[in-house]
């Protein structure tokens, strides 16, 4: 019995003794790192944190100025190309810059009006430039044929005119010619996607630290 009570006393002792070993090498991690406070941490993750929101605001504003301008050319019937290249330029390498509002939104969120109106009117004046081409194909037919019947020999000649120069009528317009839609990236490279790195990477620090210190006391 006194040889197990030796015992029992013996691994208690080396269980407290393995303890306060563990608590005095978690003292000396902590003695290396507590230059480095949490709070010092939390702030670097606060600051940081208000620097990314205020750049996701930035990049959302400047991404609106760049399409007002593609507005603004479309409108005046100016160069829509080059604004449009900035916008797509912007909006594919900055998050936060997506086009559409919301799920209500129209799709594709970037539909030029002007220039779709420009491109029906065009194609209207093409339809009623056709629709003189039998005025002007019985007038070539005429000369072609001066001694024919305007029922008889003339209308495979009509008939072959205005084929070779009808345009179609009224074709679709493709959506491509004024209707775009960008893609905004999850996270860039830029201001505000290391800005929210860095606030991400100091709220875990100051977390650890945090742990560090409990454990250390």
């Amino acid at each position: 019995m006194y040889v197990q009570c030796r015992k029992g006393h013996k691994n208690t002792q080396l269980s407290y003794n393995h303890k306060q070993m563990d608590k005095r090498q978690n003292h000396h991690r902590w003695t290396k790192v507590r230059w480095a406070k949490p709070q010092y941490f939390l702030v670097l993750a606060v600051v940081s944190g208000c620097t990314g929101v205020l750049a996701l605001r930035a990049n959302n504003q400047h991404m609106i100025e760049l399409r007002d301008a593609v507005y603004v050319a479309d409108k005046g019937g100016t160069d829509v190309q080059t604004p449009l290249k900035d916008l797509q330029s912007y909006v594919t390498t900055h998050m936060n810059t997506n086009l559409s509002a919301g799920n209500t939104s129209v799709y594709p969120p970037v539909q030029l009006k002007y220039t779709y109106e420009r491109l029906v009117s065009e194609q209207k004046a093409k339809v009623a430039k056709n629709s003189d081409l039998y005025t002007e194909a019985q007038h070539y037919c005429e000369q072609q044929n001066p001694t024919g019947v305007s029922g008889g020999t003339r209308v495979p000649c009509i008939e072959q005119y205005v084929q070779s120069h009808t345009t179609a009528v009224m074709p679709k317009i493709p959506d491509a010619l004024y209707k775009f839609a960008f893609v905004s990236p999850k996270w860039s490279p830029d201001l505000a996607g290391w800005s929210l790195v860095v606030a991400f990477l100091a709220a875990v620090l100051a977390a650890l630290s945090f742990g560090f210190k409990k454990l250390a006391n």
